[in-house]
Order: C-alpha cells, then structure tokens, then sequence
C-alpha cells in the first residue's frame, strides 16, 4: 500500500497524501497483485474527482464484523481489515453512489475512457471474501471502505512468495495507456518482471512509438478505449507497419463486444484490468513464447 501511495504521490504534485497505518494490523490472504490494482483504481479515481488538486486521506485500521454496522449487508464473523480511501474532491450524488459498481458504468462517460472500473474493484474485493461501500455528497468527498477478512496465518500470501507463477522475460514492450497512473504501475510492474519499457500515452502516439522501434519492440500491451484514437484503430494501423505485430489488449471492460471485434483481427490476447503481475507475466509470456 505504501508503495503504489508513493508512486501516487510522486505523479500526482497537487495532491496532498496522508497516511495513517495500523502498526499491529492482522494479516490477510490475498492476492498482493489485485490487491495494488484496487488501491491504484481508487486512487485515480481520487485523482480525477480532484482536478485542481486537494487531500487523499489513506487510513489502514484493525476491525471486527460488530464494527461493521449500518451496510447494505451483514458481515460474516470475525476480524478484518479495513482499508479506508478518502478525497477532498467534487464528490456524487445519490443517483452515482448507487451505479458506482455497476459495469459499464462511469461518471466521466466512455469517451473519455477510464480503462478502470470500479466493477472490478468490487470483484476483486468480494472474491476475496470482503465487502466495500462507499459514502459521499455532493461537494463534500467521498471514501470507499474495504474490508478484507484477517488471515489467522501469521504470514500474509502474496505473489512474491509464488516465485514460480511468475514468469519473467527481457524483451521490449511498449505499454499505450491514457491513464498516467496505469502506465506508472504499468511501467513498474513490467521493469520487475525484466522488460525494457516503452510508453505512449496514446493511439497516435503508440504508433509512432511503434514505427521508429520496429525491430526493437516484440510486443505491444494496449488500452483498449481512449480518447482520440481508440486501440482498435491503433491495432490495425500498427498492423499495417507489421503484420506479425505480437499485441496484447487490455481493458477495464470485460471481453464482449469490442474486444472480442479486436481479438478476430488477429490481435494475440486480452487482459480485464486491473490485472496482478501474476496474470500479467503469464499472460505476456503466452504470447512471447508463442512459435
């Protein structure tokens, strides 16, 4: 948590980052990967509710399910830990906070292009066996609380004591992503897993990118909706340069529909942000190793 809040921190000048962490918390069974995707998706969201700068509040505290009082549902026994995410921004109405989880659904509308859904996030957390809610006005902020239920191992499970399910490599990729935040993670989660990193923050760009690297680039990890030139557009005018251009699409939205027009052109995979570097590796790795 410390970490992506310090990536965060250092992207994002005009926002103020508190942090105020349980020194005793239990630990938790979790995917540290989906973990880091779900931080870094509320805090871009954060982000955007404040476009002229303000304070994220980030708080890490020690529960148990009688503190959970007042939700939409009843939690299950026993302890947790509750994760709190807090901005100073526009914050939403009623009407938004009730959509927020909701799939497809964004307050900044498609065509600006997200790449992150909160959809996922509430995946995320409820396959962890979690809850998360969400408290605003208008005005006033907003804060997301997620519950994580403690482990009773002393050891918390993550992706760095699975060495063997994450694959490594040292070939070159170029990340496309509108996003700052995600070609930030993206770009950090890539140089740990060996890849030289290149990045654009868009179609036109990427393509540029792409044809000054040609024989450098082996692979091209690509947004799906942005603004400006979309992926698929970029996709195909990449594949003009390179017909066996190796291309895997990513999205906060799940494969139906225009993901699955981009896969039958001949694009090589497809990745549902946000993703863990676990499912990452492997999934770069199927493509690279593909003969």
């Amino acid at each position: 948590m410390k970490e992506i809040s310090d990536t965060f921190d250092m992207t994002k000048k005009e926002i103020r980052v508190h942090r105020e962490f349980a020194k005793d918390l239990f630990g938790i069974k979790a995917d540290q990967g989906q973990i880091e995707q779900v931080l870094l998706n509320l805090y871009v969201n954060a982000a955007d509710a404040m476009p002229g700068g303000g304070d994220l509040f980030l708080k890490t505290m020690n529960v148990t399910d009688k503190d959970i009082t007042g939700k939409p549902y009843e939690a299950k026994p026993g302890n947790y830990v509750l994760v709190s995410v807090t901005d100073t921004g526009v914050g939403m109405d009623k009407k938004t906070i009730e959509r927020i989880f909701d799939p497809f659904f964004t307050a900044k509308g498609l065509a600006k292009g997200t790449g992150l859904g909160l959809a996922s996030v509430y995946g995320i957390i409820k396959a962890h066996g979690g809850y998360i809610d969400v408290e605003s006005k208008k005005g006033q902020g907003t804060t997301f609380s997620i519950y994580l239920p403690a482990s009773s191992e002393k050891e918390v499970i993550t992706e760095k004591q699975l060495p063997e399910e994450i694959l490594k490599g040292k070939e070159a990729i170029l990340l496309v992503d509108d996003e700052d935040m995600v070609l930030d993670a993206g770009e950090q989660m890539l140089k740990k897993l060996g890849y030289e990193v290149l990045l654009a923050e868009g179609g036109r760009e990427a393509i540029e990118l792409y044809n000054k690297n040609l024989d450098n680039i082996a692979m091209v990890l690509l947004d799906m909706v942005m603004p400006g030139m979309g992926g698929g557009e970029a996709y195909d005018r990449m594949k003009e340069i390179n017909p066996d251009i190796k291309v895997l699409l990513s999205s906060g939205y799940s494969i139906d529909g225009q993901a699955t027009e981009i896969l039958q052109r001949g694009c090589d995979g497809f990745i549902q942000k946000p993703f863990s570097m676990k499912e990452l590796s492997q999934s770069i790795r199927k493509i690279l190793d593909k003969e």
